[in-house]
């Protein structure tokens, strides 16, 4: 006889949860390197307006579904449309978080490694940075240890269960997440020099803005709060129908925008303050970092602090890349968790192996990129833009955009959806997510 389904213990372990699955890497390593390269402040106001207009009501449709479905990603398209096709888009998010999970653990694992490079003293002033990042990735087995620790303690949080494991888990691990990045933060905006970096941070000149920039904003929305790749219908499913849906949205997505927006003050004004470039891109968190802190007093203590940071970040996210898989196969196969965990843990990790020697150790290239780079395209550009087009195309007018509005509102508490939800799901979401979606497309292949 199959269990009951677990459900979350309390609206605060579900809020610590979905937050937790939407704070990763994409708030701190990504958010600082696309707001450097964009000019500053002006490219962040155009990406909170979007988290208004798309996010947010991306939020309220993905945990909707999964609350009104009580299934995983999949279950969930085949109870409220079955006998059709749309289970597919449920697969979609079941692919995407397998991928997903596979090469951002790796990344993970450079975070981890970080923290005891950064307490042994091999980034301390005078490093070769860009050498050491380099050297580590290209190696053929030491980001492969990091990435296998980290996907085991991933793994066996997952295997707890939802209370147990994840409800536990998040309860920790999201208030330390804060507590680090506010040290950091006063750390970061009492150096001599740091309000040039406020500055660049709270002062918009929208003469910087491009094109390609808007496109950005809400390509880093949209893929920062995990829509599109089934974690908010998995979470939502473990929601009880007592529970209401767009108050607790709104905390999901309150809680992931502040801590996008309180990192920057941890990193802009340190960069600032001693020189460096903020739009040094991807290697702001592994290259120019480890040197701006090797340069503070107790710069050791301050670069422990920011990689356990982003380790902690990293680990809420991927609790939830694994969970849609997990669930889907505990709901649809009868699977127990512990072997749709290990099992799954394991393949995750065996495809995370040939992603990170393609940086370096190994030749691996598929479509002209290394395979890392490959498995980053596919879910950037075509799993989660498509899944999520897709699922708002679903809501907005297969099941319709008044039944899923009506359905968010049952047990609604503070917040009440209205008519504007209509017009944002059925026609600023879908065309928003189809224009970042072409224009990445031709962007990555022109």
């Amino acid at each position: 006889m199959k269990a009951p389904r677990e459900l979350w213990t309390s609206k605060v372990a579900f809020i610590l949860a979905a937050a937790g699955s939407a704070v990763g890497l994409g708030n701190i390593w990504r958010f600082s390197y696309v707001v450097g390269t964009n000019g500053g402040a002006a490219f962040v106001i155009i990406y909170l307006i979007v988290i208004a207009i798309i996010g947010y009501p991306m939020m309220v449709t993905e945990v909707t579904l999964g609350r009104k479905a009580h299934k995983n990603a999949i279950g969930t398209f085949k109870a409220l449309a079955p006998n059709t096709p749309w289970w597919i888009v449920g697969a979609l998010g079941v692919l995407a978080g397998f991928v997903i999970l596979s090469f951002y653990s790796v990344v993970a694992g450079w975070a981890v490694s970080y923290f005891f490079k950064t307490i042994g003293g091999s980034l301390g002033a005078g490093a070769d940075f860009g050498g050491v990042f380099v050297g580590h990735i290209s190696s053929a087995w030491t980001p492969i240890l990091w990435h296998a620790v980290f996907m085991a303690v991933t793994l066996g949080i997952i295997a707890a269960g939802v209370v147990k494991g994840i409800s536990r888990s998040v309860r920790i691990l999201m208030p330390a997440l804060f507590v680090l990045l506010i040290i950091l933060v006063l750390r970061s905006i009492t150096l001599p020099g740091a309000g040039a970096g406020i500055a660049f941070y709270l002062r918009p000149n929208f003469s910087d803005l491009t094109w390609q920039s808007i496109l950005g904003a809400v390509g880093q929305a949209f893929f920062t709060l995990s829509l599109g790749m089934g974690c908010m219908i998995t979470y939502g499913s473990y929601l009880s129908d007592k529970d209401d849906v767009p108050d607790n949205a709104a905390w999901i997505v309150g809680l992931d925008t502040a801590v996008a927006i309180i990192a920057g003050f941890a990193i802009f004004p340190a960069v600032f303050a001693l020189g460096f470039d903020p739009g040094a891109g991807a290697g702001l968190a592994f290259i120019t970092l480890p040197a701006v802190f090797a340069e503070l007093p107790a710069g050791v203590l301050f670069g422990a602090v920011f990689f356990l940071l982003l380790s902690v970040a990293a680990l809420t996210s991927a609790i939830s890349l694994l969970e849609v898989v997990v669930a889907w196969l505990i709901d649809e196969y009868n699977w127990t968790r512990t072997k749709a965990s290990v099992i799954i843990g394991l393949l995750i990790f065996l495809l995370g192996i040939p992603a990170s020697l393609s940086l370096g150790a190994v030749s691996f290239n598929i479509a002209g990129m290394p395979f890392f780079d490959f498995l980053d395209f596919l879910q950037e550009s075509i799993l989660l833009p498509l899944g999520g087009l897709l699922t708002a195309v679903f809501a907005g007018h297969v099941w319709t955009a008044n039944k899923t509005r009506e359905a968010a509102n049952t047990n609604r508490g503070k917040i009440q959806l209205g008519s504007w939800y209509d017009v944002l799901i059925k026609y600023v979401v879908p065309i928003a997510i189809a224009v970042v979606m072409l224009f990445g497309l031709i962007d990555t292949f022109s």
